[in-house]
């Protein structure tokens, strides 16, 4: 922890107490990228973040493919299954790291953005091997500290990416990253625990639940450094990108408040939902293996070994099309609107899947397919292009990065909350979460009306005070 800390700490220390920087030349694939056709840059920057948030999800999300149906924990004479324990362990960390994250990321130079993506990921791999050494009783606390690092590599990306003419096809592009990796690193992890036979020269029998996220972890980091190496040459948005979108600066302590004054009450709509929506998003993906078993979709039959991917692909298409087509939207109160009218539709395929599957005229796997993709337009938005738009349209000074973890330091709090609060209610996996997809539904369009409502009259030009 110590180490995550300084790198974090070293990687934002003040520009006064260094030595000036010497200004160097641009290497030379961030000065072809300068000069590069829009086309070429954009594929460019897309693959380079896609590829690092991707390869990020090897670190966080493969343990969740294990069940650990074996192990209990007892914590202030209450028992929980050890599964609901590290979720909520790694989730309380990655929380922590989205408070935190509000002022680091929001304040981080650009030159040290790459430096700490590097020492946030090594950090997360030596808390995975610490996990598979540590007793069982012991095993939560790696997990919180994996979580501490992990939180703030989504606003370290984002950076590279908002204020420019295409954000919404670059951040559409990210967005796809972590709804694929989510469910392939899951199905990796759970095909190194139970390998195909072609494999099983190389891992036997197969690697034990508590190695397994290690090992995934360690395949992925080459990858990983790799990209972030690539995603550093990126050159800084251009004098055009910033007419089309506004300046994108650092902020400090007084350009947050006056941010969070200025939005206040529009802020206040949108993180209510984002709180519920979170926890949503966050109980499917930690808990889908248990869904899909629920559903009668059992990883023993081999026709279900990669349902869980197949159904992320359909996610994935599905949201990455209708975001990127939100940037042939040049007038900026237009392409807010049309982001509000996204996350309301997601919202509303919810409840109208939910009751389809009720009455029998949708499959399970459909159900399960059309929930995460409800899920998802409502959820990414967030975290990508509304805060970039509402940015755009209002002209206020600042960075979407600080609203980004504002929202999801929210949000991953409710996540926090609704596992405690299941597992102690003792209903099926599946019962709670049929339950929780209407009342989201109902609730959360409501809010986003509201919500859509108050920006909208937000004129252009304002600024914070």
């Amino acid at each position: 922890m110590i180490f995550c800390l300084s790198a974090l700490w070293v990687a934002n220390f003040p520009e006064s107490a260094s030595p000036p920087a010497v200004s160097r030349p641009q290497g030379r694939l961030t000065a072809w990228l300068a000069n590069a056709p829009q086309p070429a840059f954009t594929l460019f920057a897309m693959l380079a973040a896609f590829s690092t948030y991707f390869c990020m999800y090897a670190f966080r999300k493969p343990f969740s493919a294990a069940k650990f149906a074996d192990f209990s924990t007892t914590f202030f004479g209450i028992e929980y299954g050890l599964k609901t324990v590290l979720v909520v362990s790694q989730l309380i960390g990655y929380t922590l790291s989205k408070y935190l994250g509000v002022k680091f990321c929001s304040e981080i130079k650009p030159q040290r953005r790459a430096m700490a993506l590097v020492g946030l990921i090594v950090w997360a791999e030596a808390t995975l091997v610490a996990f598979a050494l540590m007793p069982l009783d012991w095993k939560f606390v790696p997990l919180f500290l994996n979580g501490l690092s992990l939180g703030m590599v989504w606003g370290l990306v984002v950076w590279y990416l908002e204020g420019r003419k295409t954000s919404e096809l670059l951040l559409a592009g990210l967005s796809c990253s972590f709804i694929i990796a989510s469910d392939m690193t899951k199905d990796f992890a759970r095909a190194l625990m139970s390998p195909p036979e072609w494999a099983s020269p190389l891992l036997g029998s197969g690697v034990s639940e508590m190695w397994m996220p290690a090992v995934t972890g360690a395949i992925f980091l080459p990858v990983y450094l790799l990209s972030v190496w690539l995603l550093s040459q990126v050159p800084q948005p251009t004098a055009d990108d910033q007419a089309a979108r506004s300046v994108r600066e650092t902020m400090d302590n007084a350009h947050r408040l006056a941010f969070v004054k200025h939005f206040l009450w529009g802020l206040v709509s949108l993180l209510i939902t984002y709180f519920f929506l979170t926890a949503y998003r966050d109980y499917r993906d930690n808990f889908i293996v248990e869904l899909f078993d629920s559903l009668n979709y059992k990883y023993e039959d081999e026709k279900n070994k990669t349902i869980i991917t197949q159904s992320g692909m359909c996610v994935s298409f599905g949201v990455m099309g209708m975001l990127a087509a939100l940037n042939a939207i040049k007038d900026n109160r237009r392409g807010l609107l049309a982001a509000f009218a996204i996350m309301t539709g997601g919202l509303l395929l919810l409840g109208g899947s939910t009751l389809l599957h009720r009455a029998g005229a949708i499959s399970g796997f459909w159900w399960m397919t059309a929930c995460g993709l409800g899920s998802y337009l409502a959820y990414v938005p967030y975290g990508s292009v509304l805060f970039d738009r509402i940015i755009a349209y209002t002209r206020v000074v600042g960075t979407a990065v600080f609203a980004i973890y504002v929202a999801d330091a929210i949000g991953y709090s409710g996540s926090i909350i609704t596992l405690l609060v299941q597992d102690r209610l003792k209903y099926s996996h599946l019962e709670f979460f049929e339950a929780f997809t209407l009342a989201l539904s109902v609730f959360g369009t409501f809010m986003m009306l509201l919500s859509c409502a108050y920006f909208l009259t937000r004129k252009s030009g304002h600024h914070a005070p």
